[in-house]
């Protein structure tokens, strides 16, 4: 092993993908803290503390560094250089002291936008275009440090979060084995944020999943977009059950005056009429009844049992 002692505090994709570059570069990974998994949450993502534990390093589940004992178990691991990437709680300044040649944290968002949790779920909600991953200095307010270096990745108009993950998580190891070496030099590039461009979310939780046909067709599309697969779903209430919509289409087209939740199978497509100041169509590619298997359009209208019409929709 070279260079610095590296605490490594990591967990999920983006954390799994950055040690394993770590360990294909061979640097002195001393200690690495993660979480263990919830119990009931889908871990849809590779085991940090596995690869670690396979590769012979140290691994301390949920450490409370606000604590003395854990404070001071940090401590005697003696790391050079602290990093972070997506771990989920936030380091009080006591533990980021630890390590003479600075502690840095890798975010999945082109910061100061997106600060706070689950960033690409919340970019892909809002329709952004892009986002990326950013390596930042840790401060005692979360993600609001100097940016030392950014990564940009696309985000298309019909891409998922689970889709846009893959892409961040890769930028998230580009950017961190990019600016290693200056890191373990005490020379990494250092900007400010510009904090009036600063936004910040929360997390998102199962429930926020719902919504109704009233909304705009844009709106349920960017939300459907946000929550498919991994996560937990895009869903409303269908025939006394729940309907899940897993993927949609939004082509624009205008619904003519149809009610919002009127449904219409089209060239073997399936289209519900939403909301808003103009009522438009969404094709629904891809969605599920609650208790059933997920069916593309086609199949899934033949089990809700829409009104049909050879007539497509206008443009």
């Amino acid at each position: 092993m070279k260079g610095p002692r590296i605490a490594l505090f990591a967990y999920a994709d983006v954390g799994h993908a950055c040690l394993s570059m770590l360990l294909e570069r061979g640097v002195h990974v001393a200690v690495v803290y993660t979480h263990a998994d919830a119990p009931g949450e889908t871990t849809w993502f590779p085991s940090v503390a596995e690869l670690a534990a396979r590769n012979g390093i140290p691994v301390r589940l949920d450490a409370r560094l606000t604590e003395p004992a854990p404070l001071a178990a940090l401590r005697t691991a003696a790391p050079d250089l602290l990093l972070s990437c997506y771990y989920r709680s936030l380091l009080p300044l006591a533990a980021l002291a630890v390590a003479p040649l600075g502690s840095f944290n890798v975010h999945g968002s082109l910061l100061p936008r997106y600060r706070g949790r689950a960033p690409v779920n919340w970019a892909v909600l809002h329709g952004e275009t892009e986002t990326g991953a950013t390596l930042h200095v840790m401060t005692a307010r979360a993600d609001a440090g100097d940016i030392v270096d950014q990564d940009t990745v696309p985000i298309g108009p019909d891409d998922t979060a689970g889709e846009v993950q893959a892409r961040v998580r890769d930028a998230a190891v580009r950017v961190l084995d990019r600016q290693l070496d200056a890191l373990a030099a005490g020379r990494a590039p250092r900007r400010p944020q510009d904090a009036a461009r600063a936004t910040t979310f929360g997390k998102r939780r199962p429930e926020d999943g719902a919504f109704d046909w009233s909304c705009p067709a844009a709106e349920i599309h960017n939300l459907v977009r946000a929550v498919s697969h991994p996560y937990p779903g895009a869903f409303t209430p269908h025939g006394g059950r729940t309907l899940y919509v897993w993927r949609t289409h939004n082509g624009g087209w205008s619904a003519n005056g149809a009610q919002p939740g009127e449904m219409r199978v089209i060239d073997d497509c399936l289209y519900v009429a939403c909301g808003g100041p103009d009522t438009h169509w969404l094709e629904i590619v891809r969605g599920q009844i609650e208790g059933d298997v997920e069916r593309d359009g086609a199949d899934l209208a033949r089990h809700l049992a829409p009104h049909t019409t050879p007539v497509p929709p206008a443009q």
